[in-house]
């Protein structure tokens, strides 16, 4: 699937293939202010910018010299010039790492020894691959050794949202008259852009569709252990004895196929002792399966609301947490690619035999550049653990599984959902109950009643961790490593500023009642067979994704 992510170009020339690349044709007619969309949609290029003292110029450049340098001589042959700003674009890429490879030789010049007018031009350009400059004051003919000779740059860039963007920009250094008037600004003879994803972990096993069948007992309902972000889970054993969860997508999802694709690339390059681990997957026609360990003791959400016979003690409650938090942090600070998780919840903390957490259901992940600041896109998650800046505006930062967590904290001190709509009216939101008991210094009263004993110091720091991690404000949310060095007790707990504005200055109950009533739910716990009412799907886009050219926003939403 993520082989469609892989997208090459000729610039300025026609289709040919080298190396078991298809560089696509890229000969349009460019104008001063203009762009271009390949039909297949996988790519596009814009060119801004006027040549002085030249008329009717092709904003191409080619040469029937042999270019040296290179085994493949007939790419560097034919360039794509620009007077000022030209920009390429990946479009509806699967997000993650991609190796951005960038060709180029200098064919417009005379080579220096001949010492002719043609050879005093110089071309110096910049270069910005996802907004960020990669090569500054990029002069082709010094950096190959020459003219006519081959040069290739190579860079990992993260696609975060979908696209990337390639911009080589002319800020008015070299020459701009020799020798001729439309010799200057940036040029380029090819692009190649290839997914890293499954490069930067190991590969998951592939399983067939008989073998699935086989160790579910044709997935018999006896076997079903509860639906997932995108279909039925299954109990299952193979045929080397392992015991695992089947999690099969419902062939009418359109969203659950994306949700597929998402979860596979993203757990699949992440490996922590509490995020759980990923055996392999099953692609066969329509059906599409993911195999996961079994873990014995199911869901948090069921062993601390539910009917089964599954006593938390206290120190089991905190071990949870802390090995919760170790787990977040390894996503957002720790692992090679950036995740936010986006669903962080009781249902989706799994507990294997001996209770150890690990994080499960990554097919809303998003993956993050620790550059930017946030990411705006669809709101998706549970109500009840969404934070308020993403709920209401999209906006999309780490901290918003920070708020999460703080919200499980509170749960799993407390022992009861962040909603409980029989208590009394002042009691039914969580975080309200809490919060009422913190300002009134009557933290431990919010203690699940049914524990025996605990441990008063370790309940008031996870108390005061999960007020700190719902605070309004994400600049006010620790970190995660802070959060766990606070559990710990290795450093003081920060001071809890005060009552979150979401409590304060809103009618909290019909604020969620609208929400529900606005979305359909569809996103259901691995472990839960009823519906969840809280749970959102995607819906409709809160912020548009800031882009540098809105005629491609159409074309980035699409996706491939």
């Amino acid at each position: 699937m993520l082989a469609d992510a892989n997208f090459a170009i000729k610039c300025g020339g026609p289709d040919i293939i080298v190396d078991g690349i298809t560089y696509e044709a890229e000969t349009s007619s460019l104008g001063i202010s203009s762009f271009f969309v390949i039909h297949t949609e996988k790519w596009a290029v814009s060119n801004v910018g006027l040549f002085t003292n030249r008329s009717n110029q092709p904003y191409m450049q080619n040469t029937s010299a042999l270019v040296r340098n290179t085994n493949s001589p007939e790419l560097y042959q034919t360039s794509r010039i620009s007077p000022g700003s030209l920009r390429y674009y990946g479009l509806g890429l699967e997000n993650g790492p991609y190796k951005v490879n960038l060709l180029f030789a200098e064919t417009a010049f005379d080579d220096q020894s001949k010492q002719t007018w043609k050879s005093l031009g110089r071309r110096v350009f910049d270069i910005y691959i996802q907004g960020t400059i990669v090569l500054k004051d990029f002069d082709i003919l010094k950096e190959a050794g020459g003219v006519e000779r081959a040069i290739n740059k190579s860079f990992i860039a993260t696609v975060t949202e979908n696209h990337l963007e390639i911009h080589l920009f002319w800020a008015g250094k070299g020459t701009c008259c020799i020798p001729e008037g439309g010799d200057y600004g940036p040029s380029i003879s090819a692009i190649s852009v290839v997914s890293r994803l499954l490069g930067v972990g190991p590969r998951p096993n592939t399983f067939s569709y008989a073998e699935l069948r086989a160790a579910t007992d044709d997935f018999n309902p006896s076997n079903k252990l509860g639906e997932g972000g995108f279909g039925p889970v299954y109990k299952g054993k193979l045929s080397d004895g392992r015991v695992v969860a089947v999690k099969q997508l419902s062939v009418a999802s359109h969203q659950g196929k994306s949700q597929f694709v998402t979860e596979i690339a993203t757990i699949s390059v992440v490996q922590h002792r509490n995020l759980v681990q990923l055996y392999g997957c099953c692609i066969e026609g329509n059906r599409c399966l993911l195999v996961y360990e079994y873990l014995e003791n199911k869901s948090l959400d069921q062993a601390l609301f539910g009917k089964r016979e599954l006593h938390l003690d206290w120190p089991t409650r905190f071990n949870i947490c802390v090995a919760t938090a170790r787990g977040l942090a390894y996503l957002h600070e720790e692992s090679r690619l950036r995740i936010i998780h986006r669903d962080v919840k009781a249902s989706n903390i799994l507990l294997d035999a001996e209770l150890c957490p690990k994080i499960s259901d990554f097919g809303l992940a998003k993956l993050y550049d620790d550059k930017k600041t946030h990411i705006s896109t669809r709101v998706a998650g549970t109500i009840g653990y969404l934070a308020p800046e993403y709920a209401m505006r999209g906006h999309l930062t780490k901290k918003v599984d920070v708020f999460g967590f703080g919200v499980v904290a509170l749960e799993i001190v407390s022992g009861r959902p962040n909603s409980d709509n029989s208590q009394d009216n002042d009691k039914i939101y969580l975080l309200e109950q809490a919060w009422t008991l913190y300002e009134s210094n009557q933290c431990l009263g919010l203690v699940d009643p049914t524990l025996v004993e605990f441990d008063e110091n370790e309940a008031l720091r996870m108390i005061r961790v999960g007020l700190l991690c719902t605070q309004a404000s994400p600049m006010m949310r620790p970190p995660m490593s802070r959060v766990i060095a606070m559990l710990a007790g290795d450093i003081e707990v920060s001071p809890v500023a005060s009552k979150p504005s979401y409590l304060t200055d809103w009618d909290f109950e019909d604020i969620t009642a609208s929400i529900e009533a606005e979305n359909t739910p569809s996103t259901r716990s691995e472990h839960d067979n009823n519906n969840n009412k809280n749970d959102l799907n995607p819906g409709i886009e809160l912020m548009p994704s800031p882009l540098n050219i809105t005629e491609f926003s159409d074309t980035i939403a699409k996706g491939r």
